[in-house]
């Protein structure tokens, strides 16, 4: 790797615009170095993978990594900002990629220190829950979820420890074409799925199972199936995780739905983000019931004809209906009822109809008469005014006398 290059390689910027600084994580098949990115000024996390090979599967799962990254955006991912090729050794080219440069320990590293308590591993949880559904949602399975590929941010001081996934390059698209040879077992051997250790195909709940084992480890504080990689793999295809009597009843459930044998047994990246989201407002921080079953759409029962009643013979049906509806009479009953007067006038006779205008006429000059009388002004009434005596009441009774009608 480049931390073996002679001097004048290492320090020579890589593609001409990043610095490497010292090594901060190592893989089989990669190392990430923090970096300065010269162009911006920022610091940066790159992994340059090892020298190119011959073997074209190893190529395309390079490739594929690239492209993934390139497309994921999401705050429970580590951002990708730049790809390209270290040709500084022509014989050696190197694929490498850029990304944020995560401020933080990992979990794994996190899990050495103590066991997680409940209260922090439902927000680690839930947070992984949130990126696991997005990926998921693009078809996309990570395949190696672990605790060195979960790191621990904070955003503000104060806050707590966020999760952020890294580390895609196992990934596959489902449904795509396999990045590895048939029969390959790819991933970590202590976090692997049943179906990944027999090398069958595998989905979304895989990732499921592996981040269960991941929760598990955070609360036993050591690894469910550790060994070498065989014994590791196959001992889970013989028992299942052993969870420990002093684990919450709420997430013994949980543990043991997300480590199902069967992958239709295991809940989905989006019910497990609630059960965990459920938890950070439960009492001691106890995740959410998961539904046993899901919610199924049952058929509508087929139609039934109307009854209609019968009379006491049995032999002919009944029709209930008002004294003054006709048999054949389509109208409704409201209009029925409207019409009930204007049938009994027609019906009356010539004398009968004429007194019941009249009435009705007369009715009208009453009304007529009352509004009159209630809306006509009042005549004023007379003033009396005191006796006055000598020449001038004289002048007064004039005046009086002269303005009466």
């Amino acid at each position: 790797m480049v931390d073996s290059s002679p001097n004048s390689i290492a320090v020579e910027p890589l593609g001409g615009r990043y610095r490497l600084g010292e090594v901060i994580g190592r893989g089989g098949m990669a190392s990430v170095y923090t970096a300065k990115d010269l162009n911006l000024g920022r610091d940066v996390a790159l992994k340059l993978f090892a020298p190119q090979s011959a073997d074209p599967d190893e190529l395309r799962r390079q490739e594929a990594e690239i492209e993934l990254l390139a497309t994921l955006n999401h705050p429970g991912l580590v951002t990708l900002f730049d790809a390209g090729t270290d040709i500084r050794i022509p014989e050696e080219p190197r694929p490498f990629l850029t990304m944020e440069l995560v401020d933080g320990q990992d979990l794994r590293t996190r899990v050495r220190h103590s066991p997680v308590p409940l209260d922090e591993l439902a927000v680690i949880g839930a947070g992984m829950a949130d990126a696991l559904a997005y990926v998921h949602s693009l078809g996309i399975v990570h395949r190696d979820i672990k605790p060195a590929n979960i790191l621990l941010v904070r955003g503000r001081p104060g806050d707590p420890l966020r999760p952020k996934l890294t580390d895609f390059g196992i990934a596959r698209v489902v449904d795509g074409a396999r990045l590895t040879a048939t029969g390959t077992m790819v991933g970590t051997a202590a976090y692997l799925s049943p179906e990944q250790a027999r090398g069958a195909d595998i989905g979304p709940a895989s990732d499921i199972y592996s981040l269960g084992l991941v929760l598990l480890e955070c609360i036993k504080g050591e690894v469910e199936y550790p060994g070498s990689a065989v014994e590791s793999a196959v001992a889970r295809l013989h028992r299942v995780p052993a969870i420990p009597d002093r684990v919450p009843s709420e997430w013994a459930q949980l543990i043991r739905a997300m480590t199902a044998v069967d992958p239709l047994d295991r809940p989905s990246a989006a019910d497990l983000e609630v059960a965990l989201r459920q938890a950070l407002v439960a009492p001691a921080s106890l995740p959410g019931i998961l539904a046993e079953e899901r919610t199924r759409v049952l058929p509508a029962p087929p139609a039934r004809p109307p009854r209609s009643l019968k009379s006491d013979a049995g032999t002919r049906p009944l029709h209930i209906l008002s004294p003054d509806v006709r048999p054949g009479d389509t109208r409704t009953g409201r209009d029925r009822f409207a019409s009930r007067p204007a049938d009994r006038f027609r019906k009356a006779g010539r004398r009968t109809r004429i007194a019941v205008i009249l009435v009705f006429v007369a009715l009208l000059a009453a009304v007529a008469a009352v509004a009159v009388a209630v809306v006509a002004p009042k005549a004023p009434a007379v003033v009396p005014y005191p006796a006055v005596t000598g020449s001038l009441g004289d002048h007064l009774r004039q005046l009086q006398t002269s303005v009466e009608p």
